[in-house]
């Protein structure tokens, strides 16, 4: 398995270098220039689109343009949004927020233009049970351009196809489940299993009905998920309300210059900011992946081009609005740049165990202002040593664990390569609040209990939602390579996998996150050269939409119809 595990890690590291993000990130750039800024589009005729003015029961389709949304975001807002903007200041700072809106911006023209030729390519020979995604836009547009090519179309199909069912079957729904058996045990002492069984049926009792009912759902599920999150959110920041100039005035000057050490923040220059921000924007929004074209194409229109439009207001509200609203938490209530937890009185000595390695001796725990140590946590301290060109100065952080050892608490610590001697001069132990906890701790830090309570039932609500999309992805790939007798095999077998997660054999989601990794990352290599391909069309029938829109041609044909109706789909049944 060790040389399994190191093959993933290389191609991760591949797959996910700076340079493919890049090549996403111009993409992004060319489509919204390529399309006269379709973003004021998405926000204006897109809003009136969702709201239902347009939907028609006569046009081919599963869902209405709400629903459609909904399933699509319901894969996208989750845990990325909770820990992932933690993950994004702890390593990037402040600066990373700016470049989260850059990428989001620009993540909304990626997503109209290839959810734009999903909706081109769909399969809809059954109108009510349409299918599209990057699988049909390949196949069938090689097919298109030259006959002989459609055996390459239907090999790239299946290659997308096996990647989207390896992330489907580990980010899309192992991880999620074990995230929420193993919060769910961690704070309320339920084993994680009896959680996995719950989820498995709630799962199943969704997905059973498809699309309608999974669209359904998710129109009912995700608004109230999203408005749950969003007024904690706000009453946090109601708290420290005059705190929020200062903090939109840092994230501005920290995009464009370094951040010093503060607190528990070692510091950062704008450059890694820049990359953890895009990092944490593309992985949060998809955008570019070929996912969410999967959901986006079960929607009831007779013009590829609306749907597309609706697609573009994912980034934004994942983006731009839930993850601003995370992010704002964590800087106003000052969890980021924290002070120590805990400070050496006696600083232990730095021993050179190893040529080259530097490590702390192992002593007595200094006490905790958090209170009493557990065992368990992940701990760190800064160290002065050679130049560090992620932060921009010259500290380390060296990392430990706190164990139990003779009835005492004690830090084992860890190494740090070094060719100088290190020093250190700041003896604050800082305890690791990784992604979720961080975010969490944020939110207690106004009203202790409330990030404890919070971060569970959003952890809960975020992952059923995402497990309940990821499947109806999954379920289309499964169509494309082997037809429809094999879906409800793999809906069974999907369901019971939620259980097998949450039993004690995942006890590392390392392994799982490497295949989601790799899974993703050949997914979005399969469907960015396809929008090059074909992008030109996808912008041909945009421009000729718009172009009916501003001429009056294009008119919704009814008022909108009540909220309940929009959500429940009844308005186009």
């Amino acid at each position: 398995m060790d040389g399994f595990d190191t093959l993933l890690v290389t191609l991760n590291a591949i797959l996910w270098h700076d340079w493919a993000l890049f090549i996403l990130l111009g993409t992004g750039v060319v489509f919204t220039f390529w399309s006269g800024f379709s973003q004021y589009r998405a926000l204006t005729h897109g809003v009136q689109v969702v709201r239902g003015t347009y939907d028609d029961p006569d046009d081919p389709g599963a869902i209405n343009h709400f629903q459609a949304l909904s399933a699509a975001l319901s894969a996208t807002v989750g845990l990325g949004n909770i820990g992932g903007v933690a993950l994004a200041i702890a390593l990037g700072g402040p600066g990373a927020i700016f470049w989260m809106w850059v990428v989001g911006l620009f993540g909304m023209s990626i997503k109209l233009t290839e959810v734009a030729l999903s909706m081109l390519y769909r399969n809809t020979d059954d109108p009510e049970n349409p299918h599209g995604g990057p699988m049909w836009v390949v196949s069938k547009g090689l097919e298109r351009m030259n006959p002989s090519l459609a055996p390459l179309g239907k090999a790239i199909g299946w290659v997308f196809c096996v990647t989207l069912l390896v992330s489907t079957v580990t980010g899309g729904n192992m991880f999620q489940a074990w995230n929420v058996g193993e919060i769910t045990e961690e704070y309320f002492g339920i084993p994680s299993v009896a959680a996995g069984i719950v989820l498995a049926i709630l799962v199943g009792m969704v997905i059973i009905g498809g699309i309608k009912r999974i669209g359904a759902v998710a129109g009912r599920l995700v608004p109230i998920m999203c408005a749950l999150y969003l007024l904690a959110g706000a009453y946090v920041l109601a708290i420290n309300i005059s705190d929020i100039p200062a903090m939109f005035l840092l994230i501005f000057q920290s995009a464009f210059s370094s951040h010093e050490m503060s607190g528990a923040f070692i510091g950062g220059t704008a450059g890694y900011a820049f990359l953890f921000g895009m990092k944490r924007a593309l992985f949060s929004n998809e955008a570019g992946q070929g996912s969410s074209p999967i959901a986006h194409s079960a929607a009831k229109t007779d013009e590829p081009v609306r749907e597309a439009l609706v697609a573009g207001l994912e980034p934004f509200i994942d983006t731009l609005v839930v993850c601003t609203f995370t992010s704002l938490v964590i800087l106003s209530t000052g969890i980021w740049n924290r002070a120590p937890e805990a400070v050496y009185s006696n600083p232990p000595a730095l021993m050179e165990v190893g040529t080259g390695e530097w490590s702390l001796e192992t002593v007595l725990a200094p006490e905790s202002s958090e209170g009493p140590w557990a065992g368990g946590e992940d701990v760190y301290i800064f160290v002065t040593a050679g130049a560090n060109e992620a932060t921009g100065n010259d500290l380390h952080r060296l990392e430990g664990i706190v164990i139990e050892q003779n009835g005492s608490f004690v830090i084992e610590w860890g190494s740090l390569s070094s060719s100088t001697q290190p020093v250190l001069d700041r003896p604050g132990i800082f305890v690791d609040f990784v992604a979720a906890t961080l975010t969490a701790k944020a939110f207690d830090s106004v009203t202790p209990g409330l990030g404890k309570w919070l971060v569970t039932i959003a952890v809960w609500l975020f992952a059923l939602s995402t497990m309940i999309s990821w499947s109806y992805y999954g379920e289309q790939g499964i169509i494309y390579m082997f037809g429809e007798g094999m879906v409800l095999p793999y809906k069974l077998i999907y369901c019971a996998l939620i259980i097998v997660a949450t039993v004690g054999f995942i006890t590392n989601t390392s392994d799982l996150d490497n295949l989601t990794g790799v899974g993703t990352g050949v997914m979005l290599f399969a469907n960015i050269p396809i929008m090059w391909l074909f992008g030109s069309q996808a912008m041909r029938a945009y421009h000729n939409y718009i172009d009916r829109l501003k001429a009056g041609k294009i008119g919704p044909d009814h008022p909108a119809p009540s909220l309940e109706d929009l959500i429940s789909g009844r308005d186009v049944e």
